[in-house]
């Protein structure tokens, strides 16, 4: 799966005027990531930079993700809240300033995750709910030798020759507002209808194949069968009228391939102005609860 959310989760808080918000931008390699989400004995994205957090700040660390990755899903566009108390961020060594924890985290944290930038926000900026649309790129090769070794921990491999035309041309008839069931791991009572925006693939100077997927939220493993539907066009095993008419079921395919983790990067998330955040909240959430919840983003 790409990212999925928590459907039961809350965001915090932070209306207490002891309370601050901070947003993070962060980028990982999800290679030796047991996905986002903590759990026990593993080693996460998220466990990995609360502890460090919580370590700077003194103080524990919850994390609100834009959607949590699953495990080889890398990121270089994830987006992440926090409620800390203020006096945390007017210690002496931030002095209010949150962006100077960005060369501390750096000092601290192992080489494949790093926090980019972290900002003070409003009490309406939610990392998860807030969010308008996810972006996705996709890496993939078809050449006979695989990914060339220096990028094949974030490049997948296809078997088979692909044409870059049949794939757009799939691609292109999956667009819009419909019912993604057949993409997707079913969660009893979720909504698998997605808004997908742009799917579009193109031929790099090197030969490797790069996909762009974005829509205002993704089910469990849908840009991976996503992508795994169109090459399977673009190798000419299925033809046009076949993806297309994945639409049409209603329960997780069988015939479409879950096309392999690594080469998934979630490359970015849009928010809207601040003045608009509440209103997008309250909508998010409605579509969430209302249908019983979400998939995943």
């Amino acid at each position: 799966m790409e990212i999925t959310l928590n459907e039961n989760e809350e965001p915090v808080s932070s209306a207490a005027t002891d309370l601050g918000r901070l947003r993070l931008d962060i980028s990982y390699d999800g290679t030796d990531f047991a996905g986002w989400a903590r759990q026990t004995d593993q080693r996460t994205v998220c466990g990995v930079l609360e502890d460090t957090l919580a370590t700077v700040l003194r103080v524990p660390v919850h994390l609100t993700v834009a959607g949590r990755t699953d495990s080889g899903v890398h990121a270089t566009g994830q987006v992440a809240h926090t409620d800390v108390p203020v006096s945390s961020l007017e210690a002496r060594s931030i002095d209010g300033d949150p962006s100077r924890l960005v060369g501390r985290l750096a000092k601290m944290l192992p080489d494949d995750v790093r926090v980019r930038a972290i900002s003070r926000v409003g009490s309406d900026f939610d990392a998860r709910f807030s969010a308008l649309r996810r972006h996705y790129v996709y890496r993939l090769t078809d050449a006979r030798w695989g990914p060339e070794p220096i990028h094949a921990r974030a490049t997948a491999a296809w078997s088979r020759a692909l044409d870059v035309d049949a794939m757009n041309e799939a691609s292109h008839s999956l667009l819009g507002l419909n019912d993604f069931a057949a993409f997707c791991r079913r969660r009893e009572g979720a909504t698998t209808i997605r808004d997908l925006q742009r799917f579009s693939w193109l031929r790099d100077d090197e030969g490797v194949l790069i996909g762009r997927v974005s829509a205002d939220a993704f089910c469990w493993s849908m840009v991976r069968s996503l992508v795994g539907a169109v090459a399977c066009v673009g190798d000419g095993r299925r033809d046009l009228a076949w993806c297309r008419g994945l639409l049409a079921e209603r329960t997780r395919s069988s015939g479409v391939p879950v096309a392999e983790a690594r080469g998934l990067c979630l490359v970015g998330v849009d928010y809207p102005a601040a003045g608009d955040l509440a209103a997008r909240n309250e909508v998010t959430r409605d579509v969430r609860r209302g249908t019983g919840g979400c998939c995943g983003d």
